[in-house]
């Protein structure tokens, strides 16, 4: 990504960030309302004087709300329209300090992770085009052997100009025989003939022979600490060569591995690790599910593991800490936090004070109803509808939705939801498998006009059992 696209995409109003997200979740306004304002406050901290941006901290989010109404999905989608280090953790699988468990420090690290796959796939895209070159020069050496450019200029080094090395060299290339001089036109002929060919995608089921550097099956070290294993190749990264193996394949399998591993030896690790560690730091977000399972409601039953405990040692983390990792140690202060949790039998009182004072900005996300559903299925670029249509046209078929089929399947999921776990949008995604399984698996020919529709008689079919089944346990005691 260039400098200008990050800088656009760090400059969006809060109007425009809601905009981007209104195309993806339907609803939510007032969550969507918040995080925009949070995410806009990063930027205008940026714009601030250095002195006054040290003491600018993020204002952590609590979401309220039940399963599926689109928690975790604003804040993947916010996530990736900032291009930002984004993880998700679950409260419930942190265990208080000496007891055996994950411990609340991962979560920082897997964060560190997080940001250093993106900055390194920032810059391997930067490399790409060199790679692509470099690349192009291998596989021509693979399929013309010792074949290279005839213009290659030798590099003079400082001995050989002091001791006269290099003149003697292009004295000695100059006398040398016509037949090795027609042998070098030849090949560099023929050198152009297979470079035009590869370009024109002519040879890309030839097999060839390539070195590719072989990576070791495992060099970590543990040392006791979850997440601060040792890396041993890259400690002796640099000291000993490396090693490659011969493999043969095909021309555009070979493209597709030079290519990486060309772009991956361009990169300066160095370099990549401090942004990434920058980029932790000041753009991450750490997303905090189910964490009012951690906290005492009125059915705690003193579990073995305390709640509060757990609490206590996410306050550090969120306060603003320093974690270290294995690239270098990460401040927490102005990662952004969000928590979130369906708060059916505990309040967001039931947290510790502390930790609820580092939440100051809390918004709850309505139940969905059957005109969210219909919304839902048919209005976000990614909809449910539109990935089986995308799905079933690789089989040829052209597969239609009437609105009064659309109205059944949102009336359906609702009623399941009611009868059955309330788990929000995601019944959509039960209800459309089961109902296109049979679709999916004969794969039927179209009509005439090439359209396979599916309308309100089909869904009420295929679910008639269901529905009947389970409208009568509705009324076993």
């Amino acid at each position: 990504m260039s400098d200008n696209e990050n800088k656009k995409i760090q400059s969006l109003t809060p109007k425009e960030i809601v905009a981007e997200l209104d195309k993806y979740i339907i609803g939510q306004d007032s969550a969507k309302k918040s995080v925009a304002v949070a995410l806009r406050n990063r930027y205008r901290r940026s714009l601030v004087p250095e002195k006054m941006r040290e003491e600018i901290t993020p204002k952590n989010i609590l979401m309220m709300g039940p399963t599926g109404c689109g928690k975790t999905e604003i804040a993947r989608r916010l996530a990736r329209l900032m291009k930002a280090p984004f993880v998700k953790v679950e409260a419930t699988k942190f265990t208080e300090v000496g007891y055996v468990g994950r411990d609340v420090d991962s979560m920082i690290r897997d964060l560190m992770e997080t940001s250093l796959r993106i900055t390194k796939n920032e810059h391997m895209q930067e490399k790409y085009d060199i790679a692509d070159m470099l690349a192009e020069q291998k596989i021509l050496e693979a399929i013309i052997p010792g074949a290279k450019k005839s213009d290659e200029k030798v590099q003079k080094t400082p001995f050989d100009m002091l001791m006269g090395g290099y003149m003697g060299q292009q004295n000695q290339q100059s006398q040398q025989p016509q037949e090795n001089v027609k042998q070098t036109q030849e090949t560099e002929l023929a050198r152009e003939q297979v470079k035009q060919q590869l370009r024109q995608g002519l040879l890309e089921d030839q097999l060839i022979e390539i070195e590719i550097e072989e990576k070791p099956a495992g060099n970590q070290l543990d040392v006791g600490n979850e997440g601060m294993s040792i890396a041993i190749g890259n400690i002796f990264d640099g000291m000993m060569p490396k090693k490659t193996k011969t493999k043969k394949v095909r021309v555009r399998d070979a493209r597709r591995i030079l290519r990486e591993q060309e772009a991956q030896n361009l990169l300066d690790m160095d370099q990549i690790t401090d942004e990434a560690l920058t980029n932790c730091e000041q753009n991450g977000i750490v997303f905090i599910d189910e964490i009012d399972k951690i906290a005492n409601g009125s059915n705690y039953n003193g579990a073995d593991v305390s709640r509060e405990g757990v609490q206590r040692d996410i306050l550090p983390i969120v306060e603003g800490s320093v974690v270290n990792t294995k690239y270098g140690p990460v401040k927490t202060d102005h990662i952004l936090f969000i928590g979130a949790g369906a708060f059916h039998t505990a309040k967001p009182t039931d947290l510790i004070p502390e930790l609820q004072g580092r939440f100051p900005i809390r918004v709850e996300l309505k139940s969905l109803d059957k005109d969210d559903f219909i919304k839902i299925l048919t209005v976000p670029e990614n909809a449910q509808v539109k990935q089986h249509q995308a799905l079933l046209a690789t089989e040829g078929i052209d597969l239609q939705f009437t609105d009064d089929a659309i109205d059944e399947i949102a009336e359906l999921s609702c009623r399941m939801n009611e009868q059955n776990e309330n788990i929000g949008a995601r019944r959509l995604a039960t209800v459309l498998e089961k109902l296109l399984e049979d679709i999916s698996f004969e794969i039927p020919e179209p009509d005439s006009d090439g359209k396979l529709t599916i309308d309100r008689e089909f869904v009420m079919n295929k679910f008639a059992d269901t529905i009947r089944r389970d409208d009568m346990d509705r009324y076993i005691i």
